[in-house]
């Protein structure tokens, strides 16, 4: 008799509702499989054709056609053990990506060391046509596919039901980042707070929404059952210890179920974390933060050299937005405010004029209408300053293009933190005051996450993650998506 029989476990029947409720999963990832398939296979018989010419006989031989197919089977082979389609990447982006790449170039670095082994020329074509053909076709298709999960998970599908245990503070804080990222797919369906007494309310309240607390530490497999959780993230492991969590990643396996652990540390980039084995203990490594990078001269010259390209391209946006403004209000076109910069330096930020003249003067009287994040900000949907044509210049984000001159200057970057008024920086403590390690930018993190919507610890939170986590891709991002933002119009006013 088994042990899982001894103890009155089946473990059969629950692996196959296991594998019911992730039938999502597994047809996502069996559709990225024939994807890839399609494209490897496409870009490798192209790569043949084209190194047939001028002397396709000499190319038709069985050992060249041989090394093609093998060729194809190990690139489809080092795809799958490199987990680029492991459930834990699907929908996720840049990880997927980076897994891509990494598989294509062991692939055809050893692709080139067996024909130089074998005495097969197939280096040279490969290299040139399956090499980059396959690497953009493998990312755009796992892309298309991303964007598909995600209208998917919008509306209410493939998503994943979880099961938090962990003290209170970190369950509410995991859960508030789950609903804060509707996107990564993730729904906490109920919590395991360790040593619960049944004197506790039987649920917790994050932003509104009710999460049933249904166990302690203890009671974690009875919990996910009754919940129908496919998913069990360990928030903290102090009160599970080693023993604690062996056991329940043991008892999780019965349930086809994979255990993910949390660490305590957050908003820091991948880049910066390396988990390796000491003495049989993960440890997590975490690298200190790159602000010579984001204040680096590299950084600086692709900023000079972006916003002359921008003011160049978007001159007549300019000419039209100044003659609108000069002609609808009195008042001068620019508007010069201080701003506070690199290290608490300030600096005039140019912007558009969009309210009426003396509106500096107004925002006393105004401040009891203040929507802005924390009372810190200042921002009103209906603002009575704002003119006509200075509300389809803010709408478009017409208002900021100006501030391009600020970067040539040096007294801005492309991206950044959000620029701050001396009565902000004023009211800073030592954890905000670090948004100022490195210059402010005319898009961040926080342009494209809600804006003027955002409440003042997400600006903070957004600000602090981006300077900590610099990193020239990040910078790249978000500047593709403040394109999507400014379309949108999200958060302006």
């Amino acid at each position: 008799m088994s042990v899982h029989a001894e103890v009155g476990i089946q473990p059969r029947t629950r692996r196959v509702d296991a594998e019911l409720r992730m039938d999502w999963r597994c047809a996502y990832r069996r559709r990225i499989a024939i994807t890839d398939t399609v494209i490897v296979t496409f870009v490798i018989a192209l790569a043949q054709v084209g190194s047939m010419w001028p002397n396709p006989i000499e190319w038709l031989t069985p050992l060249k056609v041989v090394a093609s197919i093998a060729l194809g089977v190990l690139w489809m082979t080092v795809l799958a053990r490199g987990r680029s389609r492991h459930q834990a990447m699907l929908g996720d982006g840049r990880d997927e990506y980076e897994r891509v790449v990494l598989a294509t170039g062991q692939v055809f670095g050893l692709g080139a060391l067996a024909g130089i082994l074998l005495g097969i020329d197939i280096a040279r074509s490969y290299l040139m046509i399956a090499l980059p053909l396959g690497l953009v076709g493998l990312i755009l298709g796992r892309y298309l596919w991303r964007r598909r999960i995600q209208a998917k998970r919008s509306a209410g599908l493939c998503r994943n039901s979880v099961l938090l245990v962990g003290g209170h503070a970190s369950v509410v804080a995991t859960t508030r980042s789950f609903v804060r990222e509707s996107g990564a797919g993730y729904d906490v369906v109920g919590v395991c707070i360790p040593r619960r007494s049944t004197a506790l309310d039987d649920h917790i309240v994050v932003d509104g929404a009710r999460v049933p607390v249904l166990g302690n530490e203890f009671e974690v497999i009875e919990a996910m059952r009754a919940s129908n959780a496919d998913t069990v993230i360990v928030t903290g492991t102090e009160d599970l210890g080693q023993v604690g969590i062996r056991k329940l990643m043991w008892d999780l396996e019965a349930e086809g179920i994979d255990l993910v652990v949390s660490p305590v540390i957050a908003d820091v980039s991948m880049t910066r974390l390396m988990i390796r084995p000491v003495a049989g203990i993960p440890l997590m490594h975490v690298a200190r933060p790159r602000y010579e990078g984001a204040n680096g001269w590299a950084s600086g010259a692709f900023d000079k050299a972006f916003s002359a390209a921008m003011l160049l391209l978007v001159a007549p946006v300019m000419v039209a937005a100044a003659l609108a403004v000069k002609a609808t209000s009195k008042g001068t076109v620019f508007y010069k405010a201080e701003r506070i910069g690199l290290n608490g330096k300030p600096f005039p930020m140019y912007k558009f004029r969009t309210m009426v003249e003396g509106a500096d003067q107004q925002v006393v009287d105004l401040m009891g209408d203040n929507e802005g994040a924390g009372g810190v900000l200042f921002k009103m949907r209906e603002d009575p300053r704002i003119t006509p044509i200075g509300r389809i210049l803010r709408r478009l984000s017409i208002d900021e293009l100006p501030q391009f001159f600020n970067v040539i200057r040096g007294e801005m970057s492309v991206v950044g933190p959000r620029p701050p008024l001396r009565r902000e920086v004023e009211m800073y403590d030592d954890e905000v005051s670090r948004r100022l390690f490195v210059k402010p930018g005319i898009t961040g993190l926080w342009q494209v996450s809600g804006r003027s919507d955002l409440s003042w610890e997400e600006s903070v939170r957004l600000d602090s993650s981006y300077v900590e986590n610099w990193s020239v891709a990040q910078d790249l991002s978000i500047i593709a998506r403040t394109v999507s933002a400014v379309v949108r119009s999200d958060g302006a006013y």
